[in-house]
């Protein structure tokens, strides 16, 4: 007897909570998920938090739905991974992380850190950045400057004045670093060809170009704020001096999602790239990142993938 089909269905964003309030799929006309749901045995599942490999009380996403019913088991996350290996030492002896500080040591030069500076866990998280940021202060790089891209998505819309007070404050307890820029997701996180984008956060991170600047991070964000525009679209704002990326200069991409994160790495690794201005750029410029974001980046990756068995 030949095995029957089975389906894997899955409906993005779909969840069931029997509060009425603020819940579009309780008032939606959904006939054949209420006759399923009737007539057809069934259980629900966890979708945050410890019950898909993330920390405790943080959201699910897509990306980690998919993987767990992939697998049909818990599969830990870039995210806890990550801030594992801090709790317990490990990122602070991770070989591409350590090799990227000393040889920004070593050749004199500055280590740019680059990522989402956020608390909301969907594409990276600011306690990373913060452990990154004293890594390079206890390795003795001589320069460090973070590049804050900023979210107002995967958080309210205006919110990063929280983050960027944190990562200010840290400049009094590490003498050797700077909060540098400020730049939103939507131009430094593009994810579909919109080289236009990526070409205003290039400019701001590697030559200090912007058509905005201010002495401090929330000033920056102030001046923002009453153009108009929120965290996301925050335009490239320069934060105290000028600086441009020299070929001693070391690159770290902090966000550990992937999809988000290509596009301005590949900016700054490709040897070739028409799809941006980059007169004169660096060919062999040290660039190193949190995770895996593509095999063909010219990119050391700190965290590599773990190989998942017995997949769908």
């Amino acid at each position: 007897m030949r095995p029957k089909p089975v389906v894997l269905l899955i409906l993005d964003g779909f969840g069931l909570r029997e509060a009425a309030d603020d819940n579009a799929i309780y008032h939606a006309n959904t006939p054949t998920f209420d006759r399923l749901s009737q007539t057809v045995p069934h259980a629900t599942l966890e979708t945050s938090g410890e019950a898909v490999g993330l920390p405790k009380g943080q959201m699910g996403n897509s990306e980690v739905g998919h993987m767990n019913l992939g697998t049909g088991r818990i599969v830990y996350q870039d995210f806890t991974r990550i801030s594992k290996a801090i709790d317990e030492g490990d990122f602070e002896t991770n070989e591409v992380l350590v090799s990227a500080c000393r040889q920004a040591k070593a050749q004199g030069g500055t280590l740019h850190i680059l990522g989402l500076l956020s608390p909301g866990g969907v594409h990276s998280h600011e306690d990373h950045i913060e452990a990154m940021i004293g890594l390079a202060d206890s390795l003795g790089v001589p320069m460090t400057r973070l590049h804050a891209f900023l979210d107002g998505r995967d958080m309210p819309p205006q919110s990063a004045e929280a983050s960027l007070v944190r990562f200010q404050r840290l400049e009094t307890v590490h003498t050797h670093y700077k909060l540098s820029s400020l730049c939103g997701r939507y131009y430094a996180m593009d994810r579909d060809n919109n080289w236009d984008r990526i070409q205003n956060a290039f400019d701001l991170i590697t030559k200090s170009q912007a058509e905005f600047s201010a002495g401090t991070a929330v000033e920056g964000l102030q001046q923002a704020y009453q153009r108009g525009e929120n965290d996301e679209f925050v335009q490239a704002t320069r934060l105290g001096e000028s600086w441009e990326m020299r070929s001693e200069d070391v690159v770290i991409v902090m966000n550990f999602r992937a999809d988000r994160a290509r596009e301005i790495t590949k900016a700054l690794s490709a040897k070739s790239l028409p799809e941006l201005n980059r007169p004169d750029w660096i060919p062999d410029l040290s660039v190193s990142t949190l995770t895996q974001y593509a095999d063909d980046l010219n990119a050391r990756v700190a965290f590599p993938p773990e190989t998942l068995t017995n997949t769908l």
